[in-house]
């Protein structure tokens, strides 16, 4: 649909003046929901280029100072370098481990199924602190925490479930006849599935990639748990600068962190859109 189609409808001619009135109510409602929800997001934007050193309104000048400090504070740059490092590595396990699992759930039927995929899926429904908690005490008597291996594999454990949803989500479409014509014609099963298999589901693949990302990116409370004062993320960063001294160094980073997942979201929406 398009904007112009969206602000002015072709009504159908049994459209009464009960029905149009209810149309544009309903777009009334969604859009002030919509607005509800960004405003407060939306709000930190202008914050970050304030003179000010609090985070309040009226701002009494404009600046980049925040910014500044922002890319030039040592804290700060270590926290990015943590969180690039354990997004990604987070985000190659649960991609290849989620992948892997709901290829293989797609192809067999057994009793236990269901109750795998609740255990499988758990991390995702669990309260966070549950897992945070968990995951410490476990790690903890390992050696571990304070570790990025503790932190990956947490992290990754957070993201493979939405990578085994949206590729099983995927598979339901998939057509298992080219798997068997592929070996049919001599291909073996690791050549058939990177050949074959794996340029079908790929959309599915990279959806639960972004969201995996997304997840480990953004997570701070099992970091709290896990992460020593090396391996400090931008989100826990951000907690410790909102706990400690409050200043619009953390409204820059917000709203830098607003338009990189914004753009993941786009990404994942145009992907979504060239598989339809």
């Amino acid at each position: 649909m398009s904007i112009a189609t969206f602000v002015r409808p072709q009504f159908p001619a049994y459209y009464t003046p009960i029905d149009k009135a209810g149309w544009w109510a309903l777009r009334a409602v969604g859009i002030g929901l919509l607005l509800f929800l960004l405003l407060p997001i939306l709000v930190i934007v202008p914050l970050s280029f304030s003179a000010s050193s609090f985070l309040a309104y009226p701002m009494p000048g404009w600046s980049l100072q925040w910014y500044q400090n922002l890319f030039t504070s040592a804290d700060w740059a270590r926290a990015a370098k943590n969180s690039f490092i354990v997004a990604p590595a987070a985000t190659l396990i649960a991609t290849v481990l989620g992948t892997l699992t709901a290829v293989g759930l797609a192809r067999v039927q057994f009793p236990g199924k269901g109750a795998l995929m609740s255990v499988l899926i758990a991390p995702m429904v669990v309260p966070i602190v549950v897992v945070g908690v968990a995951c410490y005490l476990f790690f903890a008597r390992l050696g571990l925490a304070d570790s990025y291996i503790g932190l990956i594999v947490v992290h990754a454990a957070l993201g493979a479930p939405f990578v085994v949803t949206t590729v099983l989500a995927t598979l339901q479409g998939f057509n298992h006849n080219l798997v068997r014509a592929s070996l049919s014609l001599g291909a073996d099963p690791v050549t058939t599935f990177f050949r074959v298999t794996l340029p079908v589901i790929a959309p599915g693949v990279i959806s639960g990639a972004l969201f995996a990302f997304a997840t480990s990116f953004d997570e701070v409370v099992v970091t709290l748990f896990i992460a020593g004062p090396e391996q400090v993320t931008l989100p826990r960063q951000m907690f410790t600068g909102i706990r400690e001294n409050i200043n619009p160094t953390i409204a820059a980073v917000a709203t830098l962190l607003t338009i990189f997942t914004t753009g993941l979201m786009l990404t994942l929406e145009w992907i979504r859109g060239r598989r339809a």
